[in-house]
Formats: structure tokens, sequence, C-alpha cells
């Protein structure tokens, strides 16, 4: 298998941050360094990451329900609480697939399959994510029509599949996009604010059975679902939302509207016809007979 691929199979991350590695010159195949991406391993090669040896371990991918004030990421120092403080030790090699903004809620994907992730999860995949929103008014058919007809955000056409109402405040919105805080971006464009914002499905999978802050391993028919929804067909697109025009203006000359209509009303007088010579000396001999 290819280099990339092997890294991601033993838990150091997706395919693209092994790339990263490779092209760093932090990973040596049987004692030599190497930065070519299409390194192929064989059974028996010695892999090493900054020197100390890495092999494939058994995939696995678990599913966690993420309650409000965990930062979704494997380490910073300035996140008081992260969503690895929720998961027992043995989960540290795991990472996560996509992330939660640290005051929403819900269904959050780790692994250690880099494979998977990039195959399955991918946006051009455009397996459909459902998210259960609370905003802070009341949420009408006007501001639905346009979550559908999608806006601009950061030169981004950012788009909603699907949108339903739970009640006066509380709405159900289905993405196939994954932009950063594009649910709450999108709402704040209308005016709203989004009070409570929980992910309840990713494609077949669901939070049923999984109490906020636990976790469940996912099975092989999850897996083999998740599968069967990325290589569904998809719906067509929607047009793509223009974006607004700027309009650059040079020197001109505003001429009022009630000028112009006088000036076509009135007819321009007539230019003097030009006296022939014949007329000129007909009125010269008419002088000199008076």
């Amino acid at each position: 298998m290819r280099l990339n691929r092997f890294l991601a199979a033993a838990g150091l991350g997706s395919r693209r941050s092994c790339e990263e590695l490779i092209l760093r010159g932090s990973v040596s195949v049987n004692g030599s360094y190497v930065r070519d991406l299409a390194t192929r391993i064989s059974d028996g090669d010695d892999v090493r990451v900054h020197g100390r040896s890495v092999h494939t371990i058994a995939a696995r991918t678990i599913l966690l329900n993420k309650p409000a004030g965990y930062t979704t990421t494997r380490g910073d120092r300035h996140a008081e609480r992260t969503i690895f403080d929720l998961l027992p030790s043995d989960c540290g090699h795991l990472f996560h697939v996509g992330r939660l903004d640290r005051e929403s809620e819900g269904l959050l994907l780790l692994t250690n399959d880099g494979a998977m992730a990039q195959e399955l999860m991918h946006p051009s995949k455009g397996i459909e994510k459902e998210y259960e929103v609370v905003v802070d008014r009341p949420f009408g058919s006007k501001d639905a029509a346009a979550l559908l007809k999608g806006t601009w955000i950061e030169g981004s056409v950012a788009r909603v599949q699907s949108v339903r109402t739970l009640g006066p405040t509380k709405i159900a919105v289905i993405l196939h996009q994954g932009l950063k805080r594009q649910i709450r971006v999108m709402l704040g464009q209308l005016g709203f604010k989004v009070q409570r914002l929980v992910r309840v499905r990713i494609g077949p999978l669901t939070l049923r059975g999984v109490k906020p802050g636990s976790y469940r391993e996912l099975r092989p028919e999850d897996l083999e679902a998740l599968r069967k929804a990325a290589a569904a067909p998809k719906t067509k697109k929607p047009a793509t939302p223009r974006k607004p025009k700027v309009l650059k203006f040079t020197n001109f000359t505003v001429v009022p509207a009630s000028a112009k209509r006088s000036e076509e009303a009135s007819p321009a007088p007539k230019k003097p016809r030009k006296t022939s010579r014949t007329e000129e000396r007909v009125k010269h001999s008419q002088k000199l007979t008076n």
C-alpha cells in the first residue's frame, strides 16, 4: 500500500496529515528518509516516524455524543476541556472526522482509519448531516426559503439541503456541506442567534442509545451502511446564487428628465437657408433701381 495510507492505518492521522509528515522528511523506510508521496510499503519494511517504529493497528471507529463546552481537538493548551477528556486512554490515537464547535453538541466520529475517513466523509461524497437548532425568535417560511436559496461565506457557496420546522423557534437542518460554522453564520446573516445546535445524524448513524458524554464502537454493519450512503446517487444541486455586483462609476453628466422631455417636445430651430448668387444679384439690382 502507499506510504501515506500505511501511516494513516498506523493511527498517525488522516492521509493528508500523513502526506505532510512525508513531505517534511519525517518518515524513513528501511533506513532512508523519503519525500516521495508515491512510495509503496511491503510486508517487512521498517517504517519510522521521527525515528520511532510504526506499525499498522486494527481499524477502529467510534461514535461520540459530544456535550457543549468541549473543544474538538487532540491537544490545545488554550482549551479547558477537549473531547479526549471524555474518552479512555486507549482512544488517544484516534482523530476526529470533521468537527463541532465548542458550544455545539451531538454526533462526532473518531477513527484511526484515515482511508475510511477520506473515502466516506469527504464533502464530495455528500453524506447527509442533520442538525436540530434552537434560535432566539420565531422562524418562518421566508427564512426557510432564504436558507434553501443559499448565500456566500468567505468566497464559498453555502446552502442547506433541506429545512423543516419542529417548533416556533426550533428547526431541523440537513447539510451536504461542512463549511466552518456554516449554520451559525447563515442564520446570523438572517438576523437569528443560535441558542443550541445539536448534530443528531450523519448518514444512517444517529445518537440513539448514546447519552451525552458517552460513545459506542461502530460495528461492521455501521461502516457498510456509511459506504452505501456515500455511493448513493446525489440530488441535483440548486442554482448557485449570484455574487453581488460591485458597480464602478466614471465621470458623467446628469441631465434632468424634465430637460429631456422639453427638448423632445420642442423641435430644434431650423438653420437659415444659404442665399444663392442669383438671388444676391437680384437684390443688388433692386437696390440700384431704388
